[in-house]
């Protein structure tokens, strides 16, 4: 089984992104939660050849709602 070690940039925001290990390859139009905010996935680029099961990506998204203070936040 593959996995992918992706790394999220938001374009527009002040968020530090993030990096995760998923066992999915992320899609553009994907919708994906970064800690408290909700972004989509508008561009996924490979950053190097994959190396025996695991496959390195960077993920440009764009936020979709406006970043909630964590007290404020549910899972929904």
């Amino acid at each position: 089984m593959a996995i992918y070690k992706v790394s999220y940039v938001i374009t527009g925001s002040d968020h530090p992104g993030a990096i995760y290990n998923q066992d999915q390859r992320p899609k553009p139009g994907d919708i994906v939660f970064l800690g408290n905010l909700k972004v989509e996935i508008i561009e996924v680029l490979d950053l190097v050849p994959p190396r025996g099961g695991f496959h390195y990506l960077h993920a440009t998204c764009r936020p979709i709602t406006v970043e909630l203070p964590e007290k404020e936040r549910t899972n929904s």
